[in-house]
């Protein structure tokens, strides 16, 4: 982390006087309560692969009947055939038929980064701190259009899941994990585990029921080739949203000078003067992010960027807005 001139600043920011967000290193567990208030105002992205309406968050893009099996009665004339339960018929020696019920709501799963390449910002907020506002206003969000929230909390050591509930305890339980894994930020040791990503897209891929609305909160420093793998396997079956964020000197080095640098462990020293370390800082920055780009639209997901240098709390709300609907007329277009 550079050590000159990049403290990130406390900065409130409000909408009617309804939401006061502040930004810095930590999150504040009452401050992601409190994003409740603006999930009202909060219009998230929906596929555009979309085929079946449905009255949950995003509309499903897989055919069929879209319902849920309820229970199993004796079969009366005019059921329908293909829904003879064989196994309770063979068992009762009585015909039996399957009875379903309308799908009302569908999983909705925040996958949310908090390992130590998130934690770093150089102006209002850090990255670890936009991820857990932004989870928190798409969870609210869902919660209040009647679908199912749940999610995944991931390190490099560890994670927390929480099946998805439509109760206000499900997305209470989440944020608290949240919360408390940004307060260990800084505060242990660094581990060595790069494919801690690979292993919370392994996770929600064990859990997520198909046609789950998957939303992926990180910065995507480690989306190696086997993360992209379970990504794309991830796709076939359920609706992918993807929020990136980053920071102003993960993409430029600040002005020319000597900088001292640390990663909690070590120092070194750095010249920012060099045009062609410049040059080469901002292509890697580029060449990462256009990989992510590419696996997204392959995959034909939508993807959104966040940056920390963006205020907190409403303009977190209004850029993801801004994001969503410039999609729309995107796709629009096409």
């Amino acid at each position: 982390m550079l050590k000159k001139n990049i403290s990130p600043q406390r900065h409130s920011s409000s909408r009617s006087g309804q939401l006061n967000i502040t930004g810095g290193a930590y999150t504040n567990i009452k401050e992601l309560i409190r994003l409740r208030h603006a999930s009202r105002e909060l219009e998230l992205p929906t596929s555009n692969r979309a085929l079946n309406p449905m009255s949950g968050l995003l509309t499903s893009r897989f055919r069929g009947r879209g319902i849920d099996f309820a229970e199993v009665r004796t079969y009366q004339p005019g059921d329908d055939i293909r829904t003879i339960d064989w196994r309770v018929t063979a068992r009762t020696q009585t015909p039996h038929t399957k009875l379903f019920q309308e799908e009302k709501e569908r999983p909705v799963l925040i996958l949310v980064d908090q390992s130590h390449s998130m934690f770093f910002g150089s102006r209002i907020v850090f990255k670890s701190v936009v991820a857990a506002e932004a989870a928190a206003a798409i969870a609210w969000t869902a919660l209040d259009r009647g679908d199912r929230v749940g999610g995944i909390v991931f390190a490099e050591s560890r994670h927390r899941e929480v099946r998805p509930r439509r109760n206000k305890n499900s997305v209470l339980r989440l944020l608290n994990e949240i919360n408390d894994f940004n307060q260990q930020l800084g505060k242990d040791h660094t581990s060595n585990d790069t494919k801690y990503l690979t292993e919370a897209l392994t996770n929600v891929r064990r859990v997520a029921k198909h046609g789950s609305a998957i939303f992926l909160i990180s910065d995507f420093a480690n989306f190696d080739e086997d993360a992209r793998l379970h990504f794309g396997q991830l796709a076939r079956h359920n609706d992918i949203v993807g929020i990136h964020i980053s920071d102003h000197l993960e993409r430029e080095l600040p002005r020319p000078d000597y900088y001292t640098i640390t990663d909690g462990q070590s120092r070194a020293r750095i010249n920012t003067a060099s045009k062609k370390h410049r040059t080469a800082y901002h292509q890697a920055y580029d060449n990462n992010l256009d990989i992510v780009k590419a696996t997204f639209s392959k995959q034909k997901a939508i993807l959104l960027e966040l940056k920390t240098e963006q205020m907190s709390g409403d303009a977190l709300i209004d850029a993801i807005g801004r994001s969503a609907k410039d999609l729309s007329t995107k796709a629009t277009r096409k």
